[in-house]
């Protein structure tokens, strides 16, 4: 579904994250674990085209995306939920689920959307009318997951879901996108929380300045020293 290819991306003279490849097959959930400051919000941000490559390429089932421009990504079925949600919090929390639906093809299918929304989170619909600002962290990951499905995508990019959430949310938000992935959306996902992301996922990817490092089944990356010493704490 998803292949990356020898992607680099830089600000200014400093490379940020160089000859990244990986793919995310259709119907899995791929994960990309690393510490701080490795690149991996830069990554999804490129994959998603928010930021721009110099070189490399992006493929979503069988299609370039190298120029195509930012705003059509979500046209080619793939929609992110950016690190700290980003919501409009001065809007309601429906009106920010309607943002999802821009798209023609997502507009005309836009109440049967916000009701599979409201049925999968039935907290947001009890807040439709309140403003996004005002939620908990929790509430407001719900509606940024929300306004993601509210695009019909192939593909939803995750950058660090978990951030700043309580333990209890946490579980909640992983048992949520385990649940996206059994519905037929494929998931790459970027996150810290090393254990449950591999718990959930397919196939996973350790980024470390910038690189990957390694790549595999994510049992057999657990049972690596580096990956236990680094990330586990073990």
């Amino acid at each position: 579904m998803l292949q990356v290819r020898n992607l680099f991306v830089g600000y200014g003279d400093a490379t940020a994250i160089w000859d990244i490849s990986l793919e995310v097959a259709e119907g899995t959930i791929v994960t990309v674990i690393g510490p701080n400051g490795a690149g991996k919000s830069t990554m999804i941000n490129a994959i998603a085209g928010i930021l721009p490559s110099r070189s490399g390429n992006v493929q979503m089932l069988g299609t370039d995306l190298s120029n195509v421009p930012s705003y059509q990504y979500c046209d080619h079925g793939i929609a992110i939920i950016p690190e700290g949600r980003r919501l409009f919090v001065g809007m309601t929390v429906e009106e920010n689920l309607e943002m999802g639906c821009y798209r023609l093809a997502a507009r005309e299918l836009r109440d049967e959307s916000l009701r599979d929304v409201y049925q999968r989170f039935p907290i947001l619909n009890q807040k439709r009318n309140q403003l996004a600002g005002e939620l908990s962290g929790g509430q407001q990951q719900m509606v940024a997951i929300g306004r993601a499905l509210m695009a019909r995508p192939r593909l939803m990019l995750f950058d660090e879901p978990s951030l700043g959430l309580a333990p209890l949310i946490v579980n909640n938000v992983f048992d949520i996108i385990r649940d996206i992935r059994l519905e037929g959306v494929s998931v790459l996902l970027v996150e810290q929380n090393v254990r449950q992301s591999m718990n959930i996922a397919d196939s996973a990817y350790v980024l470390e300045h910038g690189h990957i490092v390694a790549s595999g089944e994510p049992s057999e990356l657990l049972a690596q020293d580096h990956i236990q010493k680094a990330y586990l704490g073990l």
